[in-house]
């Protein structure tokens, strides 16, 4: 069963830390994904860029609309996600709680499901 992992987090908060201290962030998600990896766990995972460098694309009445980033209306952003491959909801929860991240954003914790259910 497929499980996403959100990561949220404020939309300024990489801007407060150093770039040594960004970099310590990064290693330790990379770290954990390495375990998710080795546990067989792990289906894809990636960082995101900030949202200031995002475009949201709309079309309507057959007319295209786009809105470049920061999104004035958002106070966080996803920062990155992992894609998990888990036999219960519960175990992805408890990976949830194992992700660094945790303990400076929110872990958003999601089953993949067709858009009807």
């Amino acid at each position: 069963m497929a499980y996403m992992l959100l990561i949220v987090e404020p939309r300024d908060q990489r801007l407060q830390r150093s770039e040594s201290e960004g970099r310590a962030v990064y290693d330790q998600m990379c770290r954990f994904a390495e375990g998710l990896q080795s546990r067989g766990k792990l289906l894809a995972c990636e960082s995101l860029v900030s949202d200031k460098e995002g475009t949201r694309v709309q079309v309507r009445e057959g007319r295209q609309r786009l809105v470049d980033g920061p999104f004035a209306e958002a106070k966080e952003m996803v920062g990155g996600f992992f894609l998990l491959d888990v036999e219960t909801r519960e175990e992805a929860l408890a990976i949830a709680a194992e992700c660094p991240a945790a303990q400076w954003s929110t872990v958003e914790v999601r089953r993949t499901a067709p858009c009807y259910e």
